[in-house]
């Protein structure tokens, strides 16, 4: 015997689909995204979808949180900013993840999927191209309200208990330049693993270039100030 009220279990919401919860998520259209059966070249198209599907939705929460993070920092809110960041970093984190599914692919069959790509490249992916947008203003930021708050980059840490919250900041944006570099070592490492990294990609780009952007930073100030700091208390 069913424990829902009389009429609970009828959807209430607008459309088609047979429950609510279908109609929110609208998951017609979601399970519609991904390639039919009869429509693959090889059926790891489904894990290839999956996995980049599914990360362009975390990045769009997380270029979100970071966008309304910074103004929130703008508006000197920063323990709200702070909230914010650390779901926008985690959010990265399942991304990396993901990379994991990938790697069930074997290198040979993997070159069938491949062709049905195009010029698809990870190169246009959207919430990255998002998440590299509203990261400097981020920056600019956080810098405008240490300004503000009369201190300078190593003041924010050896007065960083006196300053809680926007030491707490300082180490979310250092927390999310970390993650995007974590994601392209781990993606650059994957598709090193599947193709190599002596071929050049879908775009005509050397597998090889996408490892020199392991080195790029959004706050390499933030990296600095560590030397800068030891510097400054070394061991006796």
């Amino acid at each position: 015997m069913s424990d829902e009220g009389p009429g609970l279990s009828k959807p209430v919401l607008p459309g088609s689909a047979p429950s609510d919860y279908e109609r929110y998520l609208r998951t017609e259209d979601l399970l519609a995204l991904q390639k039919d059966a009869d429509e693959w070249v090889h059926r790891d198209e489904l894990l290839f979808q999956t996995v980049h599907q599914s990360s362009e939705l975390w990045l769009k929460l997380a270029w979100n949180e970071i966008e309304e993070a910074a103004r929130l920092v703008g508006s000197d809110e920063l323990a709200a900013a702070n909230r914010l960041l650390r779901r926008a970093n985690d959010c990265l984190k399942l991304v990396t993840q993901a990379l994991d599914m990938l790697e069930h692919m074997s290198p040979w069959e993997y070159t069938f999927v491949r062709k049905a790509l195009g010029h698809g490249s990870g190169f246009d992916s959207p919430g990255f191209r998002e998440i590299r947008r509203v990261t400097p203003p981020l920056g600019a930021a956080f810098h405008a309200a240490r300004e503000r708050a009369g201190l300078s980059l190593v003041e924010v840490y050896t007065r960083g208990r006196e300053f809680e919250q926007l030491y707490q900041l300082a180490e979310q944006l250092i927390e999310l330049d970390e993650r995007v570099i974590v994601w392209r070592v781990r993606h650059f490492k994957v598709v090193q693993r599947v193709i190599g990294a002596g071929v050049v990609g879908t775009q005509g780009t050397p597998v090889e270039v996408m490892g020199r952007l392991i080195h790029k930073s959004f706050f390499p100030e933030l990296w600095d100030l560590r030397n800068e700091l030891t510097e400054l208390n070394p061991p006796e």
